[in-house]
């Protein structure tokens, strides 16, 4: 691939970007060869290169037609972030009666960052505590019985397999375990590989990524978002360090390790060990925005409601070479095309000549590959009234090498949106598919699960496995995701098209229900977190 910092010749010595292409497909195309170019330098979050593509995405909602839908007439929302990442190894040591044990670091244990606290030291006895799960809605509790104040709890990362993929996703997250040990008046949480993470990603290949930044927004103070009090998740213990931590208890890893695959209940409980550890982190402030245009609606009545369309702007930078020396990962399909695509469904409305009946905002996200940080300071500091979005349709990545035959909506069955969408998808000859892979937690990695967080009904959608797509995907998975190949080449735009068109029409059937979607009764996210409909 060949390289520039010099952004006008390298996109005007192709003069072959619209050749061979109908309108509509070069259209497309032309913002991803932009923003996947390898002078935007893969968009990492912070960069000149994605100020850039800020400043491209705001030109183009003017050219669609649209109003800046940021604070005070601007086009951006800048989002205060809070970079962090582990400083040094830390330390985590066992003391069983008389006998001390340091775990080794990389092959028992890894040190977490910490977003608040530069230096997070923690010491007590160990209780296990399952998976850390209290789940109302059920009636599971691993806390059951047992007594954590003050104390360490060691916790799989996971949830139980009964629990539905998207809760069990949302509840195995390390900040929710956090919350709840905290809830539960722990002093700090040992995370533990269990089997569905081993399978996935095993702890060798995550003591790699010991200190990649992770990122998350600021508050008003300047310190690093909080919701409320957790007990810090200091380490990660793999599989040779759970061993160590579970010799001579009661409680035998084997056991454990059994019931997790089997789906059976862990047994729990303290493990008569004393561990102490510290996690040690660099924090950095930067800034980035978040991109939002606004399409008024028509209806007097309506128009103070927002239906939201996104797509995350950031992509992953400049990192490894791969076996070419290409080192810009330049994130055409994620998430240049989810962008682009959005663009388009702009003009489309604004071409359609009919304004929609609610407003409609577009938002280019910002941060999505440091945690979904752009969308979720969006929900959390709206620039329209609070409670007046009532959706959120999400572009991520949609995988467009193929001719697709149905489609994957990501919170479909949750609230009234799904209906919707399995109306405007069966006009198209198109039918909707559960996630196919509900191991990878898709359901809480994409920036409409930031929306679900406030309340809001939020899907994200993308082609399925039917016909060639389950090849289609996996190839793209294991070949090109979060890699320099990840390039305009792979794009099929007359599928890209077909993409666009039937988030068009979604967009325009929930802008112009008579009913704003609703959480179907009961849900467990809507419940939660407060929804309408959902009581």
């Amino acid at each position: 691939m060949r390289k520039s910092l010099v952004l006008l010749p390298l996109l005007f010595a192709t003069p072959a970007v619209a050749q061979d292409l109908a309108p509509a497909e070069a259209a497309l195309k032309a913002h991803v060869a932009f923003l996947a170019s390898d002078a935007m330098r893969g968009r990492d979050t912070g960069s000149p290169e994605l100020a850039i593509a800020e400043q491209y995405v705001a030109a183009q909602m003017l050219a669609a037609g649209l109003t800046p839908g940021g604070p005070n007439g601007a086009w951006l929302q800048p989002v205060p972030l809070v970079s962090f990442r582990g400083m040094d190894h830390g330390r985590l040591t066992l003391t069983r009666g008389t006998t001390v044990t340091p775990l080794e670091w990389g092959k028992d244990t890894v040190a977490r960052s910490n977003a608040r606290e530069a230096r997070v030291a923690v010491s007590g006895p160990v209780v296990f505590a399952g998976y850390g799960v209290t789940d109302r809605a059920t009636g599971y509790d691993d806390y059951k019985g047992l007594d954590v104040k003050g104390k360490i709890v060691a916790i799989l990362r996971d949830a139980p397999q009964s629990l539905p993929s998207e809760v069990r996703a949302h509840l195995s997250q390390p900040e929710e375990q956090a919350k709840n040990a905290a809830a539960h008046g722990a002093a700090g949480v040992i995370l533990i590989e269990g089997n569905t993470r081993h399978a996935i990603f095993p702890f060798e290949a995550s003591a790699g990524y010991w200190n990649s930044p992770g990122m998350t927004w600021a508050d008003p103070d300047g310190r690093a978002h909080s919701e409320g009090p957790s007990a810090p998740a200091f380490a990660y213990v793999g599989m040779v360090g759970a061993e160590k931590l579970f010799a001579g208890s009661k409680i035998k890893w084997a056991e454990i390790l059994a019931a997790d695959k089997a789906g059976k209940k862990l047994p729990t409980g303290a493990l008569g060990v004393t561990a102490e550890g510290t996690a040690n982190t660099e924090i950095k402030t930067l800034s980035a925005n978040n991109v939002v245009g606004l399409l008024e609606g028509s209806d007097p009545a309506l128009k103070g409601q927002y239906v939201v369309i996104s797509a995350h702007l950031d992509h992953v930078g400049v990192g490894k070479p791969d076996a070419k020396g290409d080192t810009i990962y330049n994130g055409a399909m994620d998430n240049a095309v989810g962008t682009a695509s959005m663009l388009e469904v702009a003009k489309a409305f604004t071409a359609s000549g009919k304004r929609p009946r609610r407003s409609i905002l577009f938002v280019a996200v910002t941060a999505e590959e440091k945690g979904l940080v752009g969308s979720d300071y969006f929900a959390a500091n709206p620039t329209v009234p609070k409670g007046s979005i009532v959706a959120d349709v999400n572009l991520d990545m949609p995988v467009l090498t193929y001719k697709f035959e149905d489609l994957v909506v990501y919170g479909a069955d949750r609230t009234s949106i799904g209906p919707t969408v399995a109306a405007v998808a069966k006009a198209e000859g198109l039918a909707l598919t559960p996630d196919p892979a509900p191991e990878q937690a898709s359901f809480v990695r994409s920036d409409h699960y930031s929306f679900v967080r406030a309340g809001i009904p939020a899907v994200s959608l993308e082609p399925g496995p039917a016909g060639p797509g389950k090849a289609a995907v996996e190839e793209f998975g294991e070949k090109h995701y979060h890699q320099p190949s990840d390039e305009i080449t792979l794009i099929d735009f007359t599928q890209g098209v077909r993409f666009v068109k039937l988030n068009y029409a979604i967009a325009r059937a929930l802008a112009d229900a008579d009913q704003r979607p609703l959480w179907n009764k009961g849900d467990f996210f809507g419940t939660l977190y407060g929804g309408p409909g959902a009581k």
